[in-house]
């Protein structure tokens, strides 16, 4: 089992239209509900990819029950922990004729101490049944910016690996207790450590001196159209599947993050796993919802992904 923590929740609602057009009047021909926050959403495509996962998170009032409903169907084991209030909402605006998306949030759900000490003590309970950990996603209002570093201190305690894909300062408190996956994308790398953007390898040299100055054993970036960035002591390592025409690209980095800890789980190599993160990455973008992924539509892309060593 897979297990995800997700402590800031949102229930998608993914709005199709041709073409967002201000002052005006749009009509969408279709919507769909989804599940949203980048734990819920990793639980997704692993449901996608065959996998058993548990998903733990924060949810509250009508949209929270919508959102348990969402994964439920999906088959994923949702342990939720209930709050008062209300569970945000991401309008996600797809537009069909540019293929780019936009998110719209409403509300944010905060938490007391009471409520973080809740959710570390299930999630305590859970990690003995755990193959690997992802606890992603930013932090609602009230959760202490060290809150990921807790999770993997304790998912060390328990001698299980654990995926942390967070920027700013819950990344930053974070990174002395050496998660054994930090993801994040380019922009948010670059943002996370106040660089000045640049090219490619420019960032791919700042992220060298990042895992070596914070002793990571790997750093995952996604970069786009550049595809994957795997740094580790060993490799630095590039995986591009073929560039798809987007649908719906929301939550295609927690698919990546989804087949990172899947295959890492089954012994796979990190060329290999960069391979598959690659091909289920540019799978998920082809689909309506949040973070779906069709098994078939990734062993169709998987033959043309490249793997290459950059050091």
């Amino acid at each position: 089992m897979i297990l995800t923590l997700t402590a800031n929740a949102a229930l998608d609602r993914v709005i199709f239209v041709e073409e967002f057009v201000p002052a005006t009047t749009m009509r969408a021909p279709r919507f769909l509900e989804c599940a949203g926050g980048k734990g819920f959403d990793t639980s997704v495509a692993l449901r996608g990819l065959g996998q058993r996962t548990t998903a733990l998170g924060f949810v509250a009032g009508y949209y929270g029950q919508l959102l348990v409903n969402v994964l439920t169907h999906y088959g994923i084991d949702v342990d939720p922990i209930w709050l008062a209030g209300e569970t945000r909402q991401a309008n996600v605006i797809v537009e069909t004729a540019r293929a780019r998306h936009s998110h719209l949030m409403i509300g944010a759900l905060p938490v007391t101490a009471a409520d973080v000490a809740t959710m570390l003590a299930r999630f305590a309970a859970h990690l003995p049944a755990a193959a690997w950990v992802v606890a992603a996603g930013s932090l609602p209002p009230g959760m202490p910016s060290t809150f990921y570093r807790t999770v993997t201190e304790q998912a060390q305690a328990a001698g299980r690996p654990i995926l942390i894909d967070a920027t700013g300062l819950p990344l930053l408190d974070c990174l002395p207790a050496r998660p054994d996956v930090v993801k994040l994308n380019q922009d948010e790398f670059v943002e996370t450590f106040d660089l000045s953007g640049g090219e490619l390898s420019a960032v791919v040299e700042a992220a060298h001196q990042v895992r070596q100055r914070y002793q990571l054993s790997t750093l995952v970036l996604t970069c786009g159209r550049e595809g994957l960035m795997v740094v580790t002591e060993a490799a630095t390592l590039q995986a591009q599947a073929p560039v798809q025409r987007a649908i719906n690209a929301a939550g295609a980095g927690d698919a990546t993050s989804a087949a990172l800890v899947w295959r890492r789980r089954v012994g796979d190599s990190w060329a290999e796993a960069a391979r598959w993160a690659a091909a289920v990455g540019a799978a998920s973008v082809t689909t309506e919802g949040t973070a779906e992924v069709r098994l078939a539509d990734v062993d169709h892309l998987l033959p043309d992904v490249r793997v290459t060593r950059w050091l």
